[in-house]
């Protein structure tokens, strides 16, 4: 049987009989040359949101959207300058997952596929939409739904207080904090919400997020050319994750129309890694996926108009 089948009909049990009549529509398809796919999926109010599937040597990753659109107003971020749309329903947002995840199946000839893991980093902020990203995870958790495990899955935010404060109801699932600059100054330029809930009230929360053995906070790390590659900036943030269990992703900056940031180049990505790891951080460079078809971080934004699908 179909895994996907086996676990709609298991949604439709326990959580909402019309579940499978109200997926979501794949719109526009494109892919990668890396083999990443971006779709475009159509909700019954007509409403267009994106959703990636990414590949990986062992298991996919679907990055998932928890609103249409985005109220945080990143400077870096394409989801941002949508606007906040509307928030997604907890079914709108395991839909997402499982259109990709049979769209993943449709492609495999066959072969057995696992479930996939998910990253909360399509467009939306998910804590801004607490209660039915919550609601979501329940159903993707529970044994009468998915049943994925906790560590499975990840939700980045940009340290929206008021979610953080809850943030132990969402079952012990990977925290990442979008920071890009220890220096809140810096951060404002990037992220206008700091000016609301700065680091100072972000990170005594991040704090108290129980984790599991060799479960660790994320640190996001947006590089930009000349921005916040100095020695200082990497001495800022050791500063930070020293007081963590941590781990920073550097992610170098994806070009995306109408964004003013400079991409760093490959010397640039390396030199700031080398200063982190001598800092004793411990530090990965995040690949960019589906950077060509506006799939990559920063680039989503779900319209027909302004996107890179074919017609």
């Amino acid at each position: 049987m179909n895994p996907t089948l086996k676990i709609t009909e298991k949604i439709k049990q326990n959580f909402d009989k019309d579940f499978s009549d109200r997926l979501p529509k794949i719109l526009r398809q494109q892919r990668s040359v890396d083999g990443t796919i971006k779709l475009l999926l159509g909700l019954e109010d007509g409403i267009a949101i994106e959703s990636v599937i990414m590949p990986f040597h062992k298991r996919h990753t679907v990055c998932l959207s928890s609103q249409a659109g985005c109220a945080m107003g990143c400077r870096f971020c394409r989801s941002g300058s949508r606007g906040l749309v509307r928030n997604l329903s907890a079914l709108e947002i395991l839909g997402q997952y499982m259109v990709c995840y049979e769209y993943i199946c449709q492609q495999s000839s066959g072969r057995h596929i696992d479930k996939p893991n998910i990253v909360f980093m399509g467009e939306g902020e998910p804590l801004h939409n607490f209660d039915q990203v919550k609601k979501t995870c329940h159903m993707l958790l529970s044994r009468q739904g998915v049943y994925l495990g906790p560590r499975q899955i990840t939700l980045s935010t940009v340290g929206h207080l008021p979610g953080l404060q809850r943030i132990s109801e969402l079952q012990g699932i990977n925290i990442a904090l979008s920071l890009h600059s220890a220096f809140p100054d810096k951060r404002k330029e990037l992220i206008p919400v700091e000016q609301k809930w700065g680091l100072d009230e972000i990170l005594p929360l991040l704090k108290e997020v129980p984790l599991a053995s060799h479960q660790y906070i994320n640190f996001e790390y947006l590089l930009i050319e000349g921005f916040n590659d100095s020695p200082e900036d990497a001495d800022a943030l050791s500063n930070i994750v020293k007081e963590f269990q941590a781990i920073v992703n550097i992610i170098p900056c994806n070009p995306a129309p109408g964004n003013p940031w400079q991409s760093p180049s490959e010397m640039s990505v390396a030199n700031f890694k080398s200063m982190l790891v001598s800092r004793r951080v411990r530090t990965m460079v995040r690949i960019s996926k589906g950077e060509d078809i506006l799939a990559a971080c920063g680039q989503l934004k779900g319209t027909l108009a302004e996107n890179n699908f074919p017609h």
